[in-house]
């Protein structure tokens, strides 16, 4: 029995390192063995992660005075830079695969390296709603980062979870290979709950919790649905497209608080 538990610790470690290797820019020490095979069910704690990040560098700016329209810009870039543009690399190119009339070549077009003109809108968008939306929060800045980060990686598994692969070969492939349901999507979503509650009951905010669990839930399974609905699938673009959909819209909502 407790070879079976110290077998079990390590495979969790090593995925989790290859989920925090995978997911961020964060470096790691070389000689440290890295598992990629179901990293995608660690994806929301890794948002947990990069928001208690994102929140302590914003406290860090408000204590420098540094007005709210330029750190919440500073926060959101440092947002990108940590994921190395992972998410709104899924943005651009997804967009561009959206502007093709032809349903066939949309995959293609997908797959081109090259960024067209409505990538480029698309990610203008995404960035300029998440600035905006932030600098209209003033209180509870590093709560709501964190579980912006966190339910938003969280669309990311539930379109994993529900929703078919298009290609055989990709990226994003081994995701949806290894994923196990409903365990995997759940495991996020109980922890997104647990500190939404808690986090509501710390800053005595405990009429919000249902509006942050409601809009975390929904605005997830809208956001990998619209996706699904137009494209009949996923692929390992619009699994960092709808991360990044998932983060603006929850930050828009989070505003008429």
């Amino acid at each position: 029995m407790m070879k079976k538990f110290m077998t079990f610790l390590n495979e969790t470690v090593k995925s989790w390192w290859g989920a925090v290797a995978f997911y961020t820019m964060i470096p790691l020490p070389r000689s440290w063995s890295l598992d990629l095979g179901q990293i995608a069910r660690f994806a929301p704690i890794i948002g947990i992660l990069i928001g208690a990040l994102l929140g302590f560098e914003d406290w860090v700016f408000m204590t420098a005075h540094v007005p709210i329209l330029t750190r919440s810009l500073l926060v959101i870039a440092s947002g990108i830079a940590l994921t190395g543009g992972l998410h709104l690399d899924g943005v651009i190119d997804t967009a561009d695969g959206l502007a093709v009339l032809d349903p066939q070549k949309r995959l293609d077009v997908m797959k081109d390296s090259t960024t067209g003109a409505f990538g480029v809108m698309a990610a203008v968008i995404v960035i300029f709603l998440k600035v905006c939306a932030l600098s209209e929060i003033n209180q509870s800045r590093w709560l709501f980062l964190i579980l912006t980060t966190g339910w938003g990686r969280w669309s990311q598994v539930s379109a994993i979870a529900l929703f078919p692969y298009l290609k055989a070969e990709g990226k994003g492939s081994f995701h949806k290979e290894v994923f196990q349901f409903p365990q995997d999507l759940l495991l996020g979503w109980l922890v997104l709950a647990l500190l939404s509650i808690a986090g509501s009951l710390l800053l005595d905010l405990s009429w919000m919790v249902l509006l942050l669990l409601i809009a975390g839930t929904v605005i997830p399974l809208m956001v990998s649905g619209w996706f699904n609905w137009q494209l009949g699938g996923h692929t390992g673009d619009t699994y960092g497209a709808v991360v990044e959909w998932s983060e603006a819209l929850y930050l828009c909502v989070l505003t008429v608080i």
